[in-house]
């Protein structure tokens, strides 16, 4: 069991891939701020859950494509840090909230484009910059990348382009961040069963079926395959795991 004073930042922890990654947070005995973008109500469920877990638990609204708004961000942090959690550091970064935007490379638009950007490459690089100073040495950073940055499926190029930067930034910050015994990871989830990118994958039942034929474990992913990883990587356990990419996929596309 990890010290209870331990704290995550997990963005997009509301539903899908971040709630499970803070209730498993919550699980190895570490407190977790969680942000959402629109979903109050929904990241108000999960921190109870989190509290059920005998954690402390804090929400606060963050739009990780808006970079200008991360200084105020920061401000409030620092009021929950103080106020909730009596300190004024955190130990883990999870930088989790995206976006999916299916696309073929010639149909998407310069929008779709930013928009990606925004959230999935400058927001990360940002929104962790202006962490550094609150993150304590020895902490922490996962980020999040896909299994489209390996293997190709049509309609993703953009989305996938900005995981395979997210990869190389992920080894710089692993490089830079040494000095202060921070590890920084990275990984990249297969076809998971969420509501990301309108739920395809759980959703439409040949799509669901077509993928798991291509995994070597023979089936799709849930949301758990994914939670439970990132929260082993903020333990004691994962200490010498430094500036890896590590594929959760069951195998897809071998």
């Amino acid at each position: 069991m990890e010290s209870k004073n331990k704290i995550a930042l997990v963005t997009g922890g509301s539903r899908g891939l971040g709630k499970s990654m803070a209730i498993n947070l919550a699980k190895k005995g570490i407190n977790v701020i969680l942000t959402y973008n629109n979903k109050k109500d929904e990241a108000l469920a999960v921190a109870a859950d989190i509290e059920k877990a005998g954690q402390k638990a804090a929400v606060l609204q963050l739009n990780t494509a808006d970079v200008k708004s991360f200084n105020v961000f920061f401000e409030q942090i620092a009021d929950v840090l103080k106020n909730t959690f009596n300190t004024d550091h955190f130990d883990y970064l999870i930088n989790n909230a995206g976006i999916g935007i299916y696309s073929s490379f010639a149909e998407t638009t310069e929008e779709q484009f930013d928009l990606l950007m925004n959230i999935h490459l400058k927001g990360v690089f940002f929104l962790t910059q202006k962490a550094l100073p609150f993150i304590n040495n020895g902490g922490r950073i996962v980020n999040l990348s896909s299994g489209l940055a390996r293997f190709c499926l049509p309609g993703y190029s953009a989305y996938s382009s900005m995981k395979g930067a997210i990869e190389v930034l992920t080894k710089y910050l692993a490089k830079e961040l040494g000095p202060r015994g921070i590890a920084v990871n990275v990984i990249a989830p297969g076809a998971i069963e969420t509501d990301f990118g309108g739920g395809v994958v759980r959703d439409n039942p040949n799509l669901n079926k077509n993928i798991a034929s291509m995994t070597a474990l023979g089936r799709v992913g849930l949301p758990d395959d994914i939670g439970s990883v990132v929260a082993f990587l903020c333990t004691e356990d994962a200490k010498w795991v430094n500036a890896q990419r590590i594929e959760v996929s069951g195998g897809q596309s071998l």
